[in-house]
């Protein structure tokens, strides 16, 4: 039976220490989600101060029930949509957290192997960029060599 208290994350040490890395995915996963929390709260708010000022304009412009209907739907869309964000947030922020600490949630293996094609693929434009800088450090070396002949 394999040992599964360790990370098995082939990308970061699995000493248990807290490195920068960590601290970094740590920094962003609290940060991602006060935003989307704060975003939560900025819907809700909004959806009460729309309330409030659409409130006596319809009642005062449109029998009783056409508003009040109105009224009841913005409220509970308002209050839908605020939930929904938050409970986002939340879901997203126990995503980010599992997966920093090894625990390896869905889609962790797509973000690991993205993560590493993106880093190849880096690597790779760095080597083909030097090598385009030798090539044309050489050509013009032939070039002030010829001229000076």
């Amino acid at each position: 039976m394999p040992d599964r208290s360790r990370p098995m994350s082939r990308h970061e040490p699995s000493s248990g220490k807290p490195t920068s890395r960590k601290a970094v995915k740590v920094m962003t996963a609290g940060t991602i989600g006060a935003a989307l929390l704060v975003l939560s709260g900025l819907t809700l708010t909004g959806t009460v101060i729309a309330l409030v000022v659409a409130t006596p304009v319809l009642v005062l412009s449109s029998p009783i029930l056409v508003p009040a209907a109105i009224v009841v739907f913005l409220v509970t869309s308002g209050f839908f949509f605020s939930s929904g964000c938050g409970l986002a947030a939340v879901m997203v922020s126990l995503w980010i957290y599992n997966y920093v600490t090894g625990n390896h949630p869905l889609g962790s293996d797509k973000l690991d192997y993205a993560r590493g094609r993106i880093a190849e693929t880096a690597k790779d434009m760095k080597d083909r960029a030097k090598e385009c800088g030798q090539n044309v450090r050489q050509k013009v070396q032939e070039s002030s060599q010829t001229q000076t002949s």
